[in-house]
């Protein structure tokens, strides 16, 4: 992997800072972290100006190297986070872009790009989360539709989403990783219930979704039928391999804003607080260097990233939560206050952990195809 930077690479990074430097005053207040419709329209807001500017297909079109820059850049000049567009961008974009049919490609693609539709997640379920392969949501054949009954779990941003990639069982009789079938289900369509829920830090980006014999166009289905389980391996790995890669760039800059903080507050004299700080700061170099291997593997896996991104994602979401919580020690009696920086940070952070697959489903990837150690019974 060759991490050197060309002119031209040189040079869009910075056309892209004077871009940043223009755009990002113009922007308006960011809306309360509360407030999910009103998140959902800055966030489409700032894809828009992304698609505007030319910079909206960085993620699925441009480099390796360049997708980096994008990141680095975006996440040092404060711009906004992805936000309530993660899932159309981050994965369900790239899993249609790698296993959709061109037809599917035209439809979906186009309108994630230009910030017009909101996707979510239908994977977990009550008694399906880290364990995805028991999922009990099904799917029927009914001419050229599929018939689906069942419940999700931890869907985010269902209650804005206009789409949501959607993981039934169409064959019963199958095996546990077949017998899947991965589809994408309009939101508005009949039968679909969104129960939000609130989270410790007061937000509802989750919800409970309830399927009531829900009709699916066959069109919509991605991959072919009972396939599904490869086909989500390819949305995984996007979302534990390139998804966190701008997270590591932003989590560096918080990482000296509490040390401007602890000096500030006189926190700076603690010898501890400093080795951790240090530490955290190596800890946080290195998985820059993880998601630049992991960006430029995925390039030379035609787009889809490699077991290294269960590497990636197992050390980064301990690392954010040491992060927070040595916040938490550099903001003392002030980390029990809401309306502090990195106080709600510090409460999402305890997520990382389950979120795209829980450190110990990682820990299992890793030690068998990484190890290559023997399954567990």
């Amino acid at each position: 992997m060759d991490l050197t930077y060309t002119p031209e690479e040189e040079d869009f990074r910075a056309r892209l800072r004077e871009w940043l430097a223009e755009a990002l005053p113009a922007l308006p207040p960011r809306p309360s972290p509360r407030d999910w419709p009103a998140r959902r329209a800055y966030d489409l807001g700032w894809q828009r100006m992304l698609y505007d500017a030319g910079y909206a297909g960085v993620h699925w079109d441009a480099s390796p190297t360049v997708r980096l820059i994008f990141l680095e850049e975006t996440e040092k000049a404060g711009a906004p986070y992805v936000g309530a567009n993660f899932v159309g961008l981050l994965h369900a974009g790239p899993t249609i872009a790698a296993e959709g049919t061109p037809v599917q490609r035209e439809r979906w693609l186009p309108p994630i790009l230009r910030g017009e539709e909101v996707w979510c997640q239908g994977f977990s379920e009550p008694d399906a989360g880290s364990d995805l392969a028991a999922l009990r949501t099904r799917a029927w054949r009914d001419g050229d539709a599929y018939v689906v009954s069942g419940s999700k779990i931890w869907t985010s941003h269902a209650e804005v989403a206009d789409w949501c990639e959607l993981l039934v069982r169409t064959d019963a009789t199958a095996p546990r990783h077949r017998g899947i079938t991965w589809l994408a289900m309009r939101m508005d369509a009949p039968g679909v219930t969104v129960r939000p829920l609130r989270t410790l830090a007061g937000s509802a980006e989750f919800a409970e979704v309830f399927l009531d014999e829900v009709r699916v166009p066959v069109a919509d289905r991605v991959g072919d039928e009972n396939d599904g389980w490869r086909v989500t391996m390819v949305t995984l790995s996007f979302e534990r391999g390139t998804a966190f890669a701008g997270e590591v760039v932003a989590c560096r800059r918080v990482l000296g804003e509490l040390a401007a903080e602890a000096r500030r507050n006189g926190r700076w004299d603690d010898p501890a607080l400093r080795r951790r700080l240090g530490t955290l700061n190596a800890e946080f170099r290195a998985l820059w260097r993880l998601a630049q291997w992991n960006v430029s593997e995925a390039e030379e896996r035609g787009g889809v990233p490699g077991v290294g991104g269960s590497v990636f994602k197992l050390r980064y979401s301990h690392a954010r939560q040491d992060l927070y919580d040595t916040a938490a020690d550099v903001l003392g009696p002030d980390a029990l206050d809401l309306d502090r920086p990195w106080v709600l940070d510090r409460l999402t952070s305890l997520s990382y952990t389950i979120a795209a697959g829980t450190s110990q489903i990682q820990r299992n990837i890793v030690a068998e195809r990484v190890l290559g150690l023997p399954k567990g019974r």
